[in-house]
């Protein structure tokens, strides 16, 4: 799946092409993708202007001039790509083919824009994304968005906000960062990377950083600034191309080229004077990667 950096990273290469643009035909090739397409999407949208482009936690957010929100999740191989008139595929520094089976294009935004007309093609060839459409003052109702926690690049999240959560848990320290309800849009990939920045054992129990009295430790203020660090790492590389992720210029990104512990079993432990090797467990089903020598 692909995790916050890389929906983040996605939204920012649509955003100028989409916002402020108007949506002259949006083309559904099928009825379906994971859910069915909400009744009369391409109705409600025709005619509509795009004002902003936003994300909250894995999920883009397509705000609309009348208030509707078109929500998009990417699910495991979604991908959007930009084609413009005349059509040709806007390609960056390393770009990576795409499928161009139209079978795989399941939704067609057709715009026009200040700078002529353009497509915003949705692809998925596992067609385990989605989309939904919600009134913007009614976000936090919608059943995908109601629930989750504070972003992590957001000033909601801090050590006193974990803290409460955390106070109490005997639920592994992983479990607990990948709970969507205590950190919005953390995914398995980033919480092994911050907690080997923070040195804490994702085995561990999540309370065992917090005080008797509530409070977060330095062990937790640590981690805070880990999550933080690592996020924003990755947006700024352009996200993880791992699998079928690429961004909607056609390039990859390259954060995986910093990983530290993620996919990195047997190798050397990045952290200097370490002298571990990074090992794999699983846990709830998952690969976990950390460094037995360095985390707590």
């Amino acid at each position: 799946m692909p995790e916050l950096p890389e929906v983040e990273t996605v939204r920012r290469g649509l955003a100028p092409t989409m916002e402020g643009a108007r949506i002259a035909r949006l083309e559904l090739r099928r009825k379906d993708l994971r859910f069915p397409f909400p009744d009369g999407l391409e109705a409600r949208t025709t005619g509509r202007s795009i004002v902003a482009l936003g994300r909250r936690a894995k999920y883009l957010l397509i705000d609309l001039d009348d208030g509707t929100t078109i929500i998009s999740h990417l699910g495991m191989s979604g991908s959007f790509r930009i084609e413009v008139e005349p059509l040709s595929d806007i390609k960056g520094e390393f770009h990576h083919p795409r499928s161009k089976d139209e079978k795989h294009d399941h939704a067609i935004f057709h715009l026009e824009g200040p700078k002529g007309a353009s497509r915003v093609i949705y692809n998925d060839p596992r067609r385990f994304g989605f989309m939904d459409v919600a009134q913007r003052s009614e976000l936090d109702l919608n059943p995908f968005l109601c629930g989750l926690g504070p972003e992590p690049t957001g000033n909601e999240l801090s050590a006193a906000y974990l803290a409460q959560r955390f106070a109490g848990k005997a639920q592994p320290l992983k479990s607990a960062l990948l709970d969507q309800k205590n950190i919005a849009g953390l995914g398995n990939i980033y919480v092994c990377e911050a907690l080997w920045r923070a040195h804490l054992r994702p085995t561990r129990a999540a309370a065992t950083i917090v005080t008797k009295s509530g409070k977060p430790n330095k062990q937790m203020d640590l981690l805070v600034a880990s999550i933080r660090d690592v996020i924003a790492d990755a947006i700024k590389a352009g996200g993880s191309s791992l699998r079928d992720h690429i961004q909607t210029d056609g390039s990859l990104g390259y954060f995986q080229h910093s990983f530290s512990v993620y996919d990195r079993e047997s190798l050397p432990c990045r952290n200097p004077g370490c002298g571990g090797t990074v090992a794999r467990i699983v846990q709830a089903g998952r690969s976990t990667f950390y460094c037995p020598a360095c985390q707590k």
